[in-house]
């Protein structure tokens, strides 16, 4: 390990502890003081240094997302540091652009990107030119504290085709903000209609770089956060299954020395330290927006997500009658997995895309 290695891992370190004690002063399921978060610099990360952010990177996110799910703790903290900071990043400097990042930054304002959170991939909404100017229409579902948002960022086509982001008001004329219920209590969701909204010059924010290319990779951002998220509930739920094997007895001895629970357990570290692995390359794939980003994502969130659902179980399994009870706490892990799951792709997505980029080679190597 380099001397820059050393000191990176450190800094990690540290930061993991910090919000690891603030996430469990609120318990699990629950959020922590949202000015506490702001203070602690969290939303500034990836900021730039000139907008009152930390100039770091998406590795730092990272960390502070593996703890969130290992709290399995709720508040819009991946809604504005995740998609909100990020997009924000990826956007053109803009006066308006500032001033909503330093207010994100802050903590005073919560935006919201409405990305759809189910198994597509495009661009939802799109704009149109009419007598009476502008108007946008489409609809996101499953969009991240959509209904809790204080600014809608909304990803659409502008009239010759090219993605843009259109920052709206949630109250505005013609768009409808709907909470969509979900089993998960620890998230909230929402959904975005937009019919006709009207739309200025200066609502419209561009990208830099290639548009079509910057919107894929907010996709595969958002799916990388959530593999992280997994990963952490999934050591939350090995740690919580090895500990309640070395003091459950039966027949007068632990559990635990039973050779059953010792491979089930033993499964489950494999998983976690697959999972592991693959979100770690996922995350610097990220940072340095590799090539190989997009197959790094989709390898993580397959896996990792999937992973998550079946450590969960187990460990409720392995937790006997107790973990089938509210008061062990392991459904919110259980339900938070399965969601997971799902979002930004479901592991059956992912592993298509894989095989299509894939296939090409293989279908090469079989004809050669």
């Amino acid at each position: 390990m380099t001397a820059q290695e050393s000191e990176l891992a450190e800094l990690h370190g540290e930061l993991r502890a910090v919000a690891r004690d603030l996430l469990g002063k609120a318990g699990a399921g629950a959020a922590a003081d949202w000015r506490s978060v702001a203070e602690a610099g969290w939303l500034g990360l990836e900021a730039p240094d000139e907008l009152d952010g930390a100039d770091a990177t998406f590795a730092e996110v990272a960390v502070i997302l593996r703890e969130t799910g290992r709290a399995a703790a709720s508040g819009p903290y991946p809604t504005a540091a995740v998609l909100g900071v990020g997009t924000l990043n990826l956007l053109e400097p803009r006066p308006g652009r500032d001033a909503l990042l330093l207010e994100t930054v802050s903590g005073a304002v919560v935006p919201a990107v409405a990305l759809e959170g189910g198994a597509t991939r495009g661009v939802p909404f799109w704009i149109d030119r009419t007598p009476d100017g502008p108007l946008l229409h489409g609809t996101a579902t499953f969009v991240p504290d959509a209904h809790q948002a204080d600014r809608l960022l909304l990803p659409a086509l502008d009239p010759d085709g090219v993605p843009v982001v259109v920052s709206a008001d949630p109250r505005a004329a013609g768009l409808n903000v709907a909470e969509q219920p979900v089993l998960d209590e620890t998230r909230r969701f929402g959904s975005v209609a937009a019919d006709g909204v009207g739309v200025d010059a200066e609502s419209v924010w561009r990208f830099r770089g290639d548009p079509g290319a910057v919107v894929q990779r907010l996709y595969d951002r958002a799916a990388v956060a959530v593999a992280c998220d997994s990963l952490g509930l999934s050591e939350a739920m090995l740690d919580a299954t090895v500990a309640y094997a070395g003091v459950r007895e039966q027949f007068g001895r632990p559990i635990g020395s039973f050779q059953a629970v010792k491979h089930a357990c033993a499964d489950m570290l494999v998983q976690v330290t697959v999972s592991r692995k693959l979100v770690d390359a996922a995350v610097r794939a990220q940072v340095v927006d590799a090539p190989e980003a997009a197959v790094a994502a989709s390898m993580a969130k397959s896996y990792a997500c999937s992973a998550a659902v079946e450590v969960a179980g187990k460990a409720m399994q392995l937790h006997g009658g107790m973990g089938y009870t509210w008061e062990s706490g392991i459904h919110v892990y259980l339900k938070r997995a399965a969601l997971n799951r799902s979002l930004f792709g479901s592991a059956a997505a992912h592993r298509r895309r894989l095989a299509e980029r894939y296939s090409p080679l293989v279908r090469g190597r079989l004809d050669a």
